[in-house]
């Protein structure tokens, strides 16, 4: 029995011998991959399906994420008021979401109802006809929450700072205009999802209290599709990054807050720096404690919070600083920002502050871990990214053995200001 009036030992995350579980993987009739989590204790269900058809393949701009949005309104069968309504009475959450090289279609659900859910999804992917009206009203829609966000300066600086590291027409840089709305049209959208869906490559992912049954019903509803069957087209992109590498744009002339964004380009998951360069990231501004909080926060008030961190690419990505602070103190927050940047070239970390980094790096590893849900989100990840199970433990391992020499060294490479694109706008 235990004793509560011992009190339990602390253990540093550090110590902890973390594990990976292993998902099932298997696949259907036409050679859909099928990633599968089975670690539930409730009767919930998530099921994936991810495309190969995000921006990355669109010939016009905002193409691929018109064409996943209206997934859900409307097929040769069924209205969008019917296919919603069919979700809801079954307690079922469907939503859709396009990225740069992929797009989703997510179901949550209780397991009982998978028998009636799976067949509107199949038929979504097969008989989505894009109806007039409703891209109508979906283009109003988008423009209008255009016209509002744009008066936002976070919202500015996010969609410029990407196109100064990348160019305006690499699918990471360029951004949406009320004319890409207006010059939408329904056949673009039907060739699209013919391409990409009807005849795309798709990878399923699910997670939760996994039915006997659900591999076969997966193969009945999906095996039988002409998924696969075409090559995923090879589409290269060329880097066209701004030339001037500071900016500041006035996007309000009475705006009180101005919105500070410092990027760099960098290496993906791929590189041999990535893993260490992570933990630099969580010392320099990775989490609330990170020194550019503790500073620019804590010590000067400049903001509500800085944070850095590393897009999570699949190509080319970037190293991102991103705040809001005072009009008036803009310039002295970035000032501070590039500061910090040179303690860490100049100074090691110090041994306590090192430790207490880490174990937040894997607790937070640890409580990724917990659940069917989370769990495949990291296998997502790792199969998105062409990984596997060993870029897990490298990570831990590199968290854990990584010491304040490397990440001097690793500051020195990489937190040069002179390589950082520098936008502010107010």
């Amino acid at each position: 029995m235990l004793d509560r009036n011992i009190q339990p030992s602390i253990v540093d995350a550090v110590s902890f011998d973390l594990k990976l579980r292993k998902c099932e993987q298997y696949q259907l009739d036409n050679q859909v991959p099928v990633y599968s989590m089975n670690a539930g204790t409730q009767d919930v269900l998530m099921i994936e399906w991810v495309f190969k058809a995000g921006n990355w393949f669109e010939q016009k701009n905002i193409v691929a994420g018109t064409t996943n949005f209206l997934l859900k309104n409307g097929t040769s069968n069924k209205t969008a008021y019917q296919i919603n309504d069919h979700f809801e009475f079954h307690g079922a959450y469907l939503n859709r979401a396009c990225y740069n090289e992929t797009a989703t279609i997510t179901l949550h659900c209780l397991a009982k109802h998978i028998n009636e859910l799976l067949p509107v999804v199949a038929e979504l992917i097969t008989e989505s006809i894009f109806p007039e009206e409703e891209l109508a009203t979906y283009k109003q829609n988008q423009k209008q929450k255009l016209s509002v966000s744009l008066k936002k300066c976070d919202f500015i600086a996010n969609r410029l700072i990407d196109e100064y590291i990348y160019g305006f027409h690499h699918p990471y840089g360029k951004y949406t205009s009320t004319l890409d709305y207006d010059q939408l049209n329904r056949e673009e959208l039907i060739a699209y999802f013919n391409r990409f869906y009807a005849e795309g490559h798709c990878t399923i992912f699910t997670a939760g209290k996994i039915p006997s049954d659900l591999q076969q019903q997966l193969n009945t509803y999906f095996g039988g599709l002409p998924l696969q069957q075409r090559p995923i087209p090879n589409i290269q992109y060329n880097l066209q990054p701004a030339i001037e590498k500071k900016q500041q744009i006035i996007n309000d002339e009475n705006g009180v807050q101005g919105a500070i964004r410092i990027a760099r380009p960098f290496p993906n998951k791929h590189h041999p720096d990535y893993q260490k360069t992570q933990i630099l990231n969580s010392v320099f501004g990775g989490f609330f404690g990170s020194r550019l909080m503790s500073n620019i926060r804590e010590d000067k008030g400049y903001t509500y919070g800085i944070h850095s961190y590393i897009q999570n690419h699949v190509g080319e990505t970037a190293w991102m600083i991103s705040t809001e602070a005072g009009r008036d103190v803009c310039e002295a927050t970035i000032t501070e920002v590039y500061k910090e940047m040179e303690i860490l070239q100049n100074e090691l970390i110090d041994e306590e502050e090192l430790s207490l980094v880490k174990n937040y790096m894997l607790g937070t590893v640890l409580g990724d871990l917990d659940g069917p849900f989370q769990l495949i989100a990291r296998w997502k990840n790792y199969v998105l990214n062409n990984l596997d199970e060993n870029y897990f433990y490298n990570s831990v391992q590199t968290i854990k053995s990584t010491t304040a020499e490397e990440l001097q060294e690793l500051a020195k490479k990489y937190l040069n200001p002179s390589d950082f694109y520098e936008l502010t706008v107010i």
